[in-house]
């Protein structure tokens, strides 16, 4: 963590600022399983709050514990009840089926590539590049991710190296160059950057 922060200090002064307003901290992970991919599902585009209440409840109904096993036991009526919208809940319900029959192998994907958990994950309906690549950042703790359409990672550089409006991925791109091999904690100090006063 002191190497990838002495890098981007070096390798970037707007990335430098960024450190010392945001400070020290530590990114949070959650362990690399069904589970943790379900509960991304149940958190696209919602508000943490809401989308807490919503997890809580699909947790009590599967009885303790999001398993594959345990989502399919649940009728899409059941989870529905819990706040799951008919889109997620089939999300949610596809990642059950394919993990359950093999298709999706959680246990294998420490040992694959970036671009392999990536083409792994979005075989599933609901899952995207970017939460493939959130998976990749905060599951699996891969130390170089760059998801360059995430609207907060937009707002964040627009906001600190003043540009006028919300960058392209390609600029982001090109300016995430000189903080390789680290752009996964880069990534995290612009998403605290957004909740730090200036």
């Amino acid at each position: 963590m002191r190497r990838a922060i002495h890098h981007l200090k070096n390798a970037d002064p707007v990335m430098a600022g960024l450190i010392e307003r945001v400070g020290n901290g530590r990114m949070a992970v959650r362990p690399p399983t069904f589970e943790t991919l379900a509960r991304a599902i149940v958190f696209q585009q919602l508000n943490w709050k809401a989308a807490t209440k919503i997890y809580e409840r699909l947790v009590a109904a599967a009885g303790g514990a999001v398993t594959p096993s345990s989502i399919l036991k649940l009728t899409p009526q059941r989870m529905r009840k819990c706040g799951l919208s008919r889109q997620k809940l089939s999300y949610i319900r596809d990642l059950a089926e394919k993990t359950r029959n093999g298709e999706v192998d959680f246990a294998s994907l420490p040992s694959q590539g970036d671009e392999e958990v990536i083409a792994h994950l979005t075989r599933v309906k609901g899952i995207g590049i970017w939460s493939a690549q959130m998976f990749l950042m905060f599951a699996l703790k891969r130390r170089d991710v760059l998801p360059t359409t995430d609207y907060g990672i937009l707002n964040a550089v627009r906001k600190a190296y003043g540009i006028k409006c919300l960058p392209k991925p390609r600029t982001v791109t090109r300016l995430a160059e000189k903080w390789r091999p680290y752009r996964s904690l880069a990534c995290w100090y612009l998403w605290g950057s957004l909740d730090v006063k200036a």
